[in-house]
């Protein structure tokens, strides 16, 4: 059974945008996964389709070492996990001579792919 992984860190979108497009390919098929990132409109789906690609290369090339054959287009998303990474935290002029913050948020996402 091939198991592949890729994770992402720092990705400059909130984990609670990325946990939306992140549960539409859970569980699907990799062919369906990549035409359901292609077509939702979504910021997250671009750099999730790339982790995507990089977990399938990993999948060919850890086959390739082990002289395997494996169809990386019938694996499936097996996991995907969404954590929240670091918060940079900036200022703004509010009124009064005050000041409020402004929290950029980022996340980590983990992707598994393994045959069914």
């Amino acid at each position: 059974m091939a198991v592949a992984t890729a994770k992402l860190s720092d990705l400059q979108i909130s984990a609670r945008k990325v946990r939306l497009v992140a549960d539409l390919v859970r569980g699907q098929r990799i062919v369906d996964a990549r035409d359901t990132l292609r077509f939702t409109i979504k910021g997250a789906s671009k750099p999730l389709l790339k982790l995507l690609e990089s977990a399938v290369a990993n999948a060919e090339f850890a086959a390739q070492e082990g002289h395997e054959d494996v169809d990386t287009d019938e694996m499936i998303i097996e996991r995907i996990v969404v954590n929240e990474g670091r918060t940079l935290q900036r200022y703004q002029p509010a009124p009064r001579g005050r000041a409020s913050r402004i929290r950029k948020r980022s996340s980590h996402v983990e992707i598994r792919i393994a045959d069914k």
